[in-house]
């Protein structure tokens, strides 16, 4: 699959966002009061789930992108 230079810097710069935002979101939700009662409640449970996919699917969106940058480069560097 070839994808443009455009959609690879999209995609890495989706992976940067992601870890923008979402450690970001967590601190937050650690600091609310509905997180914790006598230990972790359910909120805050469902949200750390969806932090660490988001993260996760983040990470690897990023790292797509980087591959199709280097992949790009090594296609130009052999076309001379």
């Amino acid at each position: 699959m070839v994808i443009s230079k455009r959609v690879a810097w999209f995609l890495i710069a989706f992976g940067v966002w992601s870890w923008v935002i979402w450690p970001v979101f967590i601190k937050n939700i650690w600091k609310d009061s509905r997180s914790w009662h006598h230990g972790m409640t359910g909120f805050f449970a469902v949200h750390l789930v969806l932090t660490v996919v988001s993260l996760a699917l983040g990470t690897a969106i990023g790292i797509l992108g980087i591959r199709a940058t280097r992949s790009q480069r090594v296609a130009v560097a052999s076309d001379r």
